[in-house]
């Protein structure tokens, strides 16, 4: 993507990621003190983000930080004030969309500008990132809280900014899950991917078949911690924290390989009838549904149909990768299956990018992370006119090692330094046009991760490079 059009220097000095539009005025900054005052306007969700501005600022700063709504249309001195419409000569609101914002730091406050809520509370994340870093803490410290003063205009290049969690190989439980959020949420992603199924476990409740979590959920990679699973109660507390932070959850039932927890849980969706037994190794391609049995797309349509009515995003994945035990045509029967099923729920299709094999549907999204086949996966999807999401595993694998010392991770597509994660092209130096590429993801998988520290250690800062 193009850099930004202006760089004012000193105000936007750490700001992950940069701004479209930037301009340092010194003699213009403000400090947050005692007496500040988050100002609201009227319009859906404002008053929100002036909570959850608040609520991050108060520990570090011990101000009281009051929030009150419905005057923000004047700027009162010495005061945040976050204003829905009315953007700036430049940032009109067509530039801003629903994600973009305008800042403006003068001497009596900070003014944040947008469209729609998801902008003011991208605004706010830029707001701490101007901040000392101490800000972050979870007890008073001494400031001062001096932000630079200018302007900072910013809005998305990519519609998606997504990270994937692999909850399968290892399970990790609902905090964990919301503090990644939390974390993703300081960076403007958008979009939190959450693996659910594979050959080690099965990791969301499904009522039409409840032996999927009970039986498939109770192992993982080595069995040391015994797996585990969401109920639905669970799954909507993450989706509903993520919808807080302005991220869409997207849930993957891996399919048609990758399903050894969903094959042993079922004894029917195997071809020959016999179900095998739990698995806790790591190398994969070995597992398919039996994609001639009437009862594979019952079992796809009972899951997806559950997942749906729980998912307020667009996208449900079903895999698609790695299917090195089904035919090739019968790959391409399931996956035209499959996706009619998710559109019959109202959804549209997300796989991996061998998806492109069959012929796809306008609306349905190929994710792009095989390196090795050359972009032919790449190609094929975007030749029917379908979009891309861009995580190619020697770029964006967030397993990885960083290099030879790295005690966690794998490194099959070998070492992925932060420079690697941050100096690439998503379009692939123009293999793909950039219209082609609905946005980026960073894949997390978790062989060798088992707690949220390890989660942190390989997702920063290559996440934020992504």
């Amino acid at each position: 993507p193009p850099g930004p059009a202006s760089n004012g220097g000193a105000i936007t000095a750490g700001l992950i990621p940069l701004p479209v539009l930037a301009s340092t005025d010194e003699s213009a900054s403000y400090s947050v003190t005692a007496a500040t005052r988050i100002v609201t306007g009227p319009g859906a969700g404002a008053e929100a983000v002036g909570d959850d501005l608040a609520a991050l600022l108060r520990p570090a700063t011990g101000f009281p930080l009051a929030v009150s709504s419905g005057d923000a249309d004047s700027t009162p001195a010495n005061s945040i004030v976050l204003r829905l419409g009315n953007g700036s000569a430049s940032a009109t609101s067509s530039t801003l969309g629903d994600e973009g914002y305008d800042l403006t730091v003068s001497k009596s406050g900070v003014l944040i500008v947008a469209n729609k809520a998801a902008g003011l509370f991208h605004g706010i994340q830029t707001l701490r990132q101007l901040l000392p870093a101490s800000v972050e803490a979870t007890s008073a410290q001494p400031g001062p809280w001096r932000v630079t003063g200018g302007q900072i205009v910013d809005y998305p290049h990519y519609a998606y900014r997504g990270a994937m969690l692999d909850v399968t190989r290892h399970f990790f439980p609902v905090p964990d899950v919301e503090r990644y959020i939390d974390e993703l949420a300081l960076y403007k992603v958008n979009m939190l991917h959450l693996h659910l199924s594979d050959d080690q476990g099965w990791r969301i409740a499904v009522d039409a078949w409840p032996n999927l979590a009970l039986h498939g959920g109770s192992s993982e990679v080595g069995n040391r911690d015994k797996g585990g699973y969401y109920t639905k109660a669970d799954y909507s507390a993450i989706v509903a924290y993520a919808q807080a932070h302005f991220i869409t959850v997207v849930p993957e039932i891996d399919t048609p390989s990758h399903t050894n927890a969903a094959l042993s849980s079922y004894p029917e969706l195997n071809c020959d009838g016999v179900a095998p037994p739990v698995y806790t190794g790591e190398n994969v391609g070995f597992s398919s549904l039996c994609v001639n049995k009437a009862i594979t797309y019952t079992f796809l349509d009972d899951v997806v149909a559950e997942l749906a009515a729980l998912t307020p995003g667009p996208y449900i994945h079903l895999g698609g990768d790695e299917a090195h035990s089904t035919s090739a045509s019968d790959y391409v029967t399931f996956v035209q299956k499959a996706q009619a099923i998710v559109e019959a729920h109202g959804k549209q299709l997300m796989g991996w990018a061998e998806i492109s094999a069959a012929k796809l549907d306008p609306g349905t999204v190929a994710e792009y992370w095989n390196f090795n086949d050359h972009g032919a996966s790449e190609t094929n999807a975007t030749r029917q006119g379908v979009k891309i999401v861009a995580a190619p595993a020697d770029h964006a694998y967030l397993d990885q090692k960083y290099d030879a010392q790295t005690t966690l991770g794998l490194n099959w597509a070998g070492d992925i330094e932060v420079e690697d994660a941050y100096a690439w092209d998503p379009a692939d130096g123009g293999r793909v046009s950039d219209s082609d590429v609905l946005g980026v993801e960073g894949p997390l998988w978790s062989e060798t991760l088992h707690t949220m520290a390890d989660i942190e250690y390989m997702a920063w800062p290559r996440m934020a490079g992504l």
